[in-house]
């Protein structure tokens, strides 16, 4: 009798705001259409920061061919650095906050009908970016959304509502940042370095991204008079930001910030922080599988 392919779901109890009843039914939902379709599944969950990479890698260590991240753009991050450049494949069910790798990719947003498609669908294959040692898959950025990323990682409730009430209260704070970007003095508002064209919830920040070409968005917001923000904000959620005068964009390949101080960034959503000052971002083309 032939060996059933197994099939691992990495699920992040602690993702958006989806309920633990929610998740379970998920999690049996997995398990029923797995079987249906002749893998042998397997389910695992987070405990703590870093432990969906240490599941992944093990995963692809033992041969598993798909492993389905059951969380928001964080916990794919942390599963597909461990997937680059492997043969295993990511599963992407969507269960965060502003799923903008999924909505980039066209995966579908009900996570039983993504849970199908992980299951049933063919590996493609994308890009990742890398700022400094840090892996990203849709978005990795300094200014203002790294800014808004740090301050959103402290409260204590997640999604939508709370994201919004975090960068209004940011915005009031936020002072425009000087740096060199790739030798020339810049002041910006905000630097995106974009793999998908969006950070979640449909925000465009590159709508013309293309997350297989093997090449980076470099995004800049240029300051802006505050009686500009509404119409920057319609733009950025009606996919024409780059019509905006304050929004400049380069196709890239590597690119260099450089700061006076420690550097806040973020990549996927998640933030971090640069004692150096010094960024150093480049693309890693055809790098990871999705299952579509």
């Amino acid at each position: 009798m032939a060996t059933r392919s197994a099939v691992l779901a990495i699920i992040n109890p602690n993702s958006g705001t989806t309920s633990a009843e929610q998740k379970k039914l998920l999690q049996d939902a997995f398990m029923r259409q797995a079987t249906a379709l002749d893998y042998a599944p397997e389910i695992a969950h987070t405990t703590h920061a870093g432990h969906a990479t240490e599941l992944a890698a093990a995963a692809v260590e033992r041969g598993v061919t798909r492993v389905l991240s059951i969380g928001g753009d964080g916990t794919i991050n942390e599963i597909a650095k461990a997937l680059r450049r492997s043969a295993t494949a990511l599963g992407i069910v969507p269960i965060g906050s502003g799923n903008g790798l999924a909505r980039h990719l066209g995966v579908p947003l009900n996570p039983m009908k993504a849970i199908d498609r992980a299951l049933s669908g063919r590996p493609v294959v994308i890009d990742s970016g890398e700022i400094n040692e840090y892996p990203f898959f849709c978005t990795a950025g300094l200014g203002f959304e790294a800014y808004v990323a740090h301050e959103f990682a402290k409260q204590p409730v997640r999604g939508l509502p709370t994201y919004v009430r975090t960068a209004f209260r940011a915005f009031q704070a936020y002072k425009p940042q000087k740096l060199l970007l790739n030798g020339q003095t810049k002041e910006v508002f905000s630097l995106t370095f974009a793999n998908a064209g969006q950070f979640g919830n449909n925000a465009w920040m590159a709508p013309t991204a293309n997350i297989s070409d093997g090449r980076l968005e470099q995004c800049e917001i240029r300051p802006f008079p505050a009686q500009a923000a509404p119409m920057i904000t319609w733009r950025l959620f009606n996919k024409t930001l780059n019509q905006s005068s304050y929004w400049r964009g380069n196709s890239i390949t590597t690119a260099t910030v450089e700061t006076g101080e420690p550097l806040l960034i973020h990549a996927d959503g998640e933030p971090l922080t640069l004692p150096t000052g010094r960024a150093e971002v480049r693309i890693v083309a055809g790098s990871l599988l999705v299952l579509l």
